[in-house]
Protein backbone atom coordinates (compact mmCIF):
# COMPACT_ATOMS: atom_id res chain seq x y z
CA UNK A 1 0.00 0.00 0.00
CA UNK A 2 1.35 3.16 -0.82
CA UNK A 3 2.41 5.92 1.73
CA UNK A 4 1.16 8.83 0.04
CA UNK A 5 -0.87 9.41 -3.56
CA UNK A 6 -1.64 12.31 -6.39
CA UNK A 7 1.86 13.79 -6.42
CA UNK A 8 2.88 17.33 -8.24
CA UNK A 9 5.56 18.77 -9.56
CA UNK A 10 6.58 22.39 -7.93
CA UNK A 11 8.47 24.53 -9.82
CA UNK A 12 10.14 27.98 -8.67
CA UNK A 13 10.02 30.72 -10.73
CA UNK A 14 9.49 34.82 -10.29
CA UNK A 15 5.71 34.67 -11.89
CA UNK A 16 4.07 31.85 -11.36
CA UNK A 17 0.72 33.12 -13.45
CA UNK A 18 2.39 33.33 -16.21
CA UNK A 19 4.47 30.53 -16.00
CA UNK A 20 1.34 28.47 -15.28
CA UNK A 21 -0.33 30.09 -18.42
CA UNK A 22 2.57 29.09 -20.41
CA UNK A 23 2.68 25.81 -19.49
CA UNK A 24 -1.25 25.55 -19.36
CA UNK A 25 -0.86 26.58 -23.11
CA UNK A 26 1.24 23.89 -23.97
CA UNK A 27 -0.61 20.96 -22.46
CA UNK A 28 -3.84 22.26 -22.74
CA UNK A 29 -4.26 22.32 -19.40
CA UNK A 30 -6.29 24.42 -16.57
CA UNK A 31 -4.65 27.08 -14.77
CA UNK A 32 -5.71 27.74 -11.55
CA UNK A 33 -4.70 31.03 -9.75
CA UNK A 34 -4.84 30.25 -5.93
CA UNK A 35 -3.14 32.95 -4.67
CA UNK A 36 -0.18 35.87 -6.26
CA UNK A 37 2.72 33.15 -5.50
CA UNK A 38 0.97 30.40 -6.15
CA UNK A 39 -0.65 28.78 -9.09
CA UNK A 40 -1.72 25.19 -10.01
CA UNK A 41 -2.32 23.47 -13.08
CA UNK A 42 -4.71 20.62 -13.48
CA UNK A 43 -4.25 18.32 -16.62
CA UNK A 44 -8.05 15.78 -17.25
CA UNK A 45 -6.55 12.79 -15.59
CA UNK A 46 -5.79 14.20 -12.22
CA UNK A 47 -2.18 15.32 -12.60
CA UNK A 48 -1.10 18.58 -11.57
CA UNK A 49 1.73 20.60 -11.79
CA UNK A 50 2.34 23.92 -9.21
CA UNK A 51 4.08 26.83 -9.71
CA UNK A 52 5.49 29.10 -6.80
CA UNK A 53 6.66 32.72 -6.54
CA UNK A 54 10.17 32.75 -5.32
CA UNK A 55 11.61 36.10 -4.31
CA UNK A 56 15.43 36.94 -6.11
CA UNK A 57 14.51 33.93 -8.13
CA UNK A 58 17.89 32.95 -10.30
CA UNK A 59 17.02 31.27 -13.82
CA UNK A 60 19.11 28.15 -14.31
CA UNK A 61 21.81 27.76 -16.55
CA UNK A 62 22.20 24.98 -18.95
CA UNK A 63 24.17 22.93 -19.65
CA UNK A 64 26.44 24.54 -17.33
CA UNK A 65 25.76 23.42 -13.44
CA UNK A 66 27.02 27.20 -11.87
CA UNK A 67 22.93 27.66 -11.25
CA UNK A 68 21.85 23.69 -11.81
CA UNK A 69 18.53 23.36 -13.72
CA UNK A 70 16.18 22.60 -11.06
CA UNK A 71 13.96 20.60 -12.99
CA UNK A 72 13.08 19.84 -16.72
CA UNK A 73 10.09 18.54 -18.43
CA UNK A 74 10.12 16.47 -21.59
CA UNK A 75 6.80 16.47 -23.54
CA UNK A 76 6.32 14.07 -26.56
CA UNK A 77 5.02 15.68 -29.60
CA UNK A 78 4.10 14.25 -33.35
CA UNK A 79 5.62 17.31 -35.17
CA UNK A 80 9.20 19.10 -34.02
CA UNK A 81 8.91 21.92 -36.56
CA UNK A 82 5.58 23.09 -35.80
CA UNK A 83 6.03 22.04 -31.94
CA UNK A 84 9.43 24.33 -32.27
CA UNK A 85 6.99 27.55 -33.69
CA UNK A 86 4.23 26.76 -31.41
CA UNK A 87 6.56 27.10 -28.14
CA UNK A 88 7.96 29.88 -29.11
CA UNK A 89 4.96 31.66 -30.22
CA UNK A 90 4.21 31.33 -26.50
CA UNK A 91 7.29 32.77 -25.59
CA UNK A 92 9.79 30.00 -25.39
CA UNK A 93 13.84 30.31 -26.32
CA UNK A 94 15.33 27.67 -28.70
CA UNK A 95 18.51 26.89 -26.36
CA UNK A 96 21.59 27.26 -28.55
CA UNK A 97 23.20 23.86 -26.92
CA UNK A 98 21.11 20.83 -28.85
CA UNK A 99 22.54 17.57 -28.05
CA UNK A 100 20.54 15.28 -29.72
CA UNK A 101 18.25 14.65 -32.92
CA UNK A 102 15.25 13.43 -31.83
CA UNK A 103 14.20 15.98 -29.05
CA UNK A 104 14.77 19.78 -28.71
CA UNK A 105 15.98 21.86 -25.62
CA UNK A 106 14.14 25.11 -25.17
CA UNK A 107 14.12 27.58 -22.16
CA UNK A 108 10.34 28.40 -21.09
CA UNK A 109 9.37 31.99 -19.84
CA UNK A 110 11.17 31.61 -16.64
CA UNK A 111 14.93 29.84 -17.90
CA UNK A 112 13.75 26.20 -16.72
CA UNK A 113 14.67 24.07 -19.81
CA UNK A 114 12.16 21.80 -21.18
CA UNK A 115 12.63 19.57 -23.97
CA UNK A 116 10.11 18.88 -26.96
CA UNK A 117 10.52 15.00 -27.88
CA UNK A 118 9.93 13.69 -31.00
CA UNK A 119 6.71 10.82 -30.62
Amino acid sequence: MAIARTPSLVIDCPDPGALARFYGTLLDWRVEEEAPDWVELHGEDGRRIDFQGVADYRAPEWPGQEHPQQMHLDVVVDDLDAAEEAVIGLGATKHEHQPGTTFRVFLDPAGHPFCLCQA
